[in-house]
């Protein structure tokens, strides 16, 4: 796939903090942003050891007997906690579009270190907050995942400051937004197929992300991601080495008065050769305070460009979108 469609971005130069590197790193994300919603960003300072880790742990747990994963099941549709049996959600079913269920397990996780005050346990707290599930082995598991959440929390924040200089705002436009992210983790693992798939049926359906930004490890096998270009055709996306891919999210859209784009993905089924070939991807889905407000930024509205969107906020946004993926019989 040309870097057209994808483009490969070293942040590196951002991140040591020099002014002017820190602007034409901006531009180049700033333009990927307008044109595909997506970018591959290597000198991110996740170290290689530490996805390793985070990979084999999932890895281990998805092998566990069924039985053993459901001592964590979901506890509810809204809560994005804990293990989800094979083919329980359709994700196209987001943007109204349903479809037969998606052919993945998964494990999500979201805040750690979170505080004991009522923003952070009462009312709508209760599904953003909720308390973490852990199973009981693989014993690494826990501390693993956790120092992973916080280093893609951090990393979240960082790419946040580049789209604010992209947009030509501060820096720090963002920083009290997120300061309270409720941004979560899905470990998605896709098994062997040794039935073909129904007719319709993907590893995940096309749909969009809900948040700001998503932060993609995922591995270059066959049956993986793709996304539609801007000339409408579906694309792979081969993950260069080293690299997270980042797409945008439904919030930077609206935020840009859809100057910036939130791009239709899907993971598709693998070609019946490579049938037996298992996969596993891990999102992190930044994401900003429950109750934060979303609504167009200053420099993307003016004469001739009034906004498109009425404010929302954007717990009740991620809580709408959410339950219409979940099937009626999920355990979740």
């Amino acid at each position: 796939m040309s870097t057209d469609d994808v483009p490969v971005i070293d942040i590196s130069p951002f991140l040591s903090g020099e002014s002017e590197d820190k602007k034409r790193v901006a531009a180049e994300v700033g333009h990927a942003c307008e044109t595909t919603g997506f970018v591959n960003i290597q000198g991110h300072g996740v170290p290689e050891q530490l996805i390793d880790r985070v990979r084999d742990v999932a890895y281990e747990f998805f092998a566990l007997a069924l039985e053993e994963k459901l001592k964590i099941g979901r506890p509810a549709p809204e809560i994005t906690r804990g293990y989800d049996t094979l083919a329980n959600q359709s994700l196209s079913a987001s943007l109204g579009n349903p479809s037969p269920p998606d052919l993945h397990e998964t494990f999500g996780m979201g805040p750690v270190d979170v505080a004991d005050d009522p923003y952070h346990t009462e009312g709508m707290a209760r599904v953003y907050f909720a308390p973490n599930l852990w199973p009981a082995r693989p014993a690494a598991m826990r501390t693993a995942f956790e120092d992973y959440y916080r280093r893609l929390r951090a990393l979240g924040a960082e790419i946040m400051g580049i789209f604010a200089l992209a947009l030509d705002l501060r820096e720090d436009f963002f920083d009290d937004k997120i300061a309270d992210t409720i941004s979560h983790i899905r470990f998605n693992k896709y098994p062997a197929q040794l039935e073909p798939p129904l007719p319709g049926q993907l590893r995940a359906g096309a749909h969009t992300d809900y948040g700001t930004l998503t932060i993609l490890y995922g591995e270059d096998t066959p049956g993986g991601l793709q996304v539609v270009n801007r000339h409408g055709h579906w694309v792979d996306v081969h993950p260069a080495p080293g690299s997270f891919v980042i797409n945008l999210g439904d919030l930077m859209a609206r935020w840009t008065n859809d100057r910036w784009v939130s791009t239709l993905h899907r993971v598709v089924n693998p070609p019946r050769q490579f049938a037996e070939r298992e996969r596993l991807s891990i999102a992190f889905f930044h994401a900003p305070n429950y109750d934060a407000e979303i609504k167009c930024v200053d420099t993307c509205q003016g004469p001739g460009n009034p906004p498109k969107y009425e404010p929302l906020t954007y717990g009740e946004y991620r809580l709408e979108k959410t339950l219409k993926t979940r099937l009626p019989e999920s355990a979740e």
